[in-house]
């Protein structure tokens, strides 16, 4: 039997550089990464990201039941079963609470990636997700409507979740978000709440770009 060892490791890879870099804190965030098109592995509830191993990532299935592994799923597991199931693309999810997009979403500040070029052709708009009560089911019912056409969803007071082709791209789409938040906080500060995005006919040569 396959025990994707390159995909643990990956997953290690990642949960290590999310605690490092203070995008998670304690036993908080969720990452999977996708092992075919029915399951997944997924890190296990209640344990320190930077403190796994390759062998406690848990396999599951698109009903987030555990096929191997003795600890229990990630406590969003709902959230990672909708993505998979909805975004066939998709191969790997980081769920994090960066403090900066957190503080956007507590703020009530819509997070502007039409005033950054290189962000917006990466992400397109980057949308907030309406509050949802943590490990329910209102968590995915609150990301349903907008994960069929976006890589990246804030959670409003609960922090992000990005999308990617490998565990490594997600997290690389998270700590970029989480930098062009700092950009954006300062933004707002020099110009007093005014920022503005970029005017609709330059966005529409970089939508050019990205579609």
């Amino acid at each position: 039997m396959n025990d994707h060892g390159g995909e643990r490791t990956a997953l290690v890879q990642v949960c290590q550089r999310l605690q490092v870099s203070g995008l998670v804190a304690a036993t908080d965030g969720n990452v999977s990464c996708r092992v075919g098109s029915e399951r997944f592995l997924v890190t296990p509830s209640g344990k320190s990201k930077g403190e796994l191993l390759p062998l406690d990532m848990l396999l599951v299935d698109l009903q987030g039941e555990v096929l191997q592994g003795r600890s229990r799923p990630s406590s969003e597991i709902r959230m990672h079963t909708l993505i998979y199931a909805r975004r066939p693309d998709i191969r790997a999810i980081v769920h994090a609470h960066p403090p900066m997009l957190t503080a956007f979403t507590l703020a009530s500040i819509p997070f502007m990636a039409e005033a950054l070029p290189e962000v917006y052709l990466s992400f397109g708009s980057v949308p907030t997700a309406p509050y949802a009560t943590p490990t329910t089911d209102e968590v995915p019912r609150s990301i349903e409507a907008l994960v069929a056409d976006h890589q990246a969803i804030l959670l409003e007071r609960h922090g992000a979740v990005t999308m990617g082709a490998t565990p490594h791209d997600a997290l690389l789409r998270l700590e970029k978000l989480e930098h062009a938040a700092h950009t954006l906080f300062y933004a707002h500060l020099l110009s007093h709440g005014a920022l503005q995005p970029l005017p609709k006919d330059l966005l529409g040569k970089l939508d050019a770009l990205f579609y």
